[in-house]
């Protein structure tokens, strides 16, 4: 790993992106959305104070657990501008996600646990898809493959500008098991 003597008080994109291991197009997208911050040289170079290493780091162990880079914004901005996050301040902030966290782990598990019911259903016994058809709430406009149905005979009177694209999610109340893979 390159060192950067202590002398250095400001680094360029390259030496930025050699010390935190970030590409110079994910350094450049942290800036514009407000996670780092530079100041242009008279030749319009970008320069990088030395706490941005650590911002650097901080943003990207946020995004492995999924922080969205709008909390990681909003976190930062509660530091003051030049200081270096410390480990109080990581840990201050991190246990202000272990809720949301918690919350998509319990939502994974979920899916994880019963994706081979969805899978194994077909979509022809909706009443035991517990993840597009949670307590049967489709079982009261009758029997067999409603989402299926439904969607077909939507899409048979639906203009094409209004459909979604190849890709794309369907709509929102689609089931589980007609929605495209890729």
């Amino acid at each position: 790993m390159p060192q950067i003597p202590e002398k250095i008080h400001e680094l360029t994109v390259g030496q930025l992106a050699a010390r935190s291991g970030a590409a110079v197009s994910a350094l450049h997208f942290y800036e514009s959305k407000g996670l780092i911050r530079s100041r242009r040289t008279s030749g319009n170079q970008r320069r990088f104070s030395r706490d941005a290493l650590r911002r650097v780091a901080f943003v990207r162990a946020a995004q492995r657990v999924g922080i969205p880079l709008a909390t990681i914004r909003e976190a930062l901005a509660e530091l003051p501008e030049g200081r270096t996050p410390t480990e109080e301040d990581w840990a201050r902030l991190s246990a202000s996600w272990r809720s949301e966290l918690d919350e998509r782990i319990k939502q994974l598990n979920r899916l994880r646990d019963h994706l081979t019911d969805c899978i194994g259903c077909g979509c022809l016994s909706l009443d035991t898809c517990v993840l597009s058809n949670p307590d049967d709430v489709f079982g009261e406009r009758g029997v067999g493959s409603r989402l299926l149905v439904e969607r077909t005979r939507r899409a048979a009177t639906t203009p094409p500008a209004r459909r979604a694209a190849p890709g794309r999610e369907p709509d929102a109340d689609a089931g589980c098991c007609d929605r495209p893979t890729g």
